[in-house]
C-alpha cells in the first residue's frame, strides 16, 4: 500500500524500495522503506496529521520535507520535538505526535481556536492577576498546556563536545580584539 502513494522512480532515490520497514505512529504500524524518513513514510501512507500547533492546537503536517518543517514536530519515546522529515523510520520504531488532548485527529483543545481572536500574544500575563492572588489558581492550568512534549526525565545525560568561536572567528579583523 506505501507504493501506490509515491512519485515513481527516479524520485525517491534515497529510499530502497526492496526493503520494507514497519513502524508505529500513534500506536498504529505503518509500512515505509529503508531510508524513509517519518515524515516521508507517514505521507505515502497518507497520514497528513502530524502533531498540534503549540498555542492554538492547529492540524500540523508536512509541508517541504526539507528536514526544517517546523509542522512535523514528534514525540519519541525519548526525545520531544523531534522533525520527523529529518529522523529516519528505522531510527523511530515508535512515534507519537505532540501537543493535543485526547487523541491526535479529535482534540480536546482544538476549541482553543475559536476563541483565539480574544487571546492576543501575552494577554495572560494581564488577563490573570486581578483580583490580587488568583494568579495562583491559573498558573498551574497554564503552564500545563504550554510547553511541546513530554521530556524523559529518567535518561541519563550524555556529553557532547561543543566549540565556542568567540576568539578564534572573530580573531582575524584587525584591531576588534586589542
Amino acid at each position: 500500500m506505501t507504493e501506490l502513494h509515491r512519485l515513481a522512480p527516479p524520485m525517491g532515490s534515497l529510499i530502497s524500495r526492496d526493503k520494507p520497514v514497519r513502524f508505529e505512529f500513534e500506536g498504529q504500524s505503518y509500512a515505509g522503506f529503508e531510508g524513509d524518513s517519518v515524515a516521508s513514510a507517514l505521507v505515502a501512507n497518507r497520514q497528513w496529521l502530524m502533531s498540534r500547533s503549540f498555542k492554538y492546537h492547529r492540524p500540523r503536517g508536512s509541508l517541504t520535507m526539507a528536514g526544517q518543517d517546523a509542522n512535523t514536530l514528534v514525540q519519541l519515546p525519548d526525545e520531544a520535538n523531534v522533525l520527523a522529515d529529518r529522523i529516519g523510520i528505522a531510527d523511530a520504531p515508535s512515534v507519537m505526535g505532540q501537543n493535543y488532548n485526547g487523541s491526535l485527529e479529535k482534540d480536546a483543545d482544538a476549541i482553543l481556536e475559536k476563541v483565539g481572536r480574544f487571546m492576543p500574544v501575552g494577554f495572560y500575563y494581564r488577563a490573570f492577576y486581578k483580583p490580587k492572588g488568583i494568579w495562583d489558581k491559573w498558573e498551574p492550568l497554564i503552564r500545563k498546556k504550554a510547553g511541546l512534549g513530554e521530556a524523559n526525565l529518567d535518561i541519563e545525560p550524555a556529553y557532547h563536545d561543543k566549540a565556542t568561536c568567540f576568539v578564534t572567528c572573530w580573531s582575524w579583523v584587525p584591531g576588534l580584539l586589542a
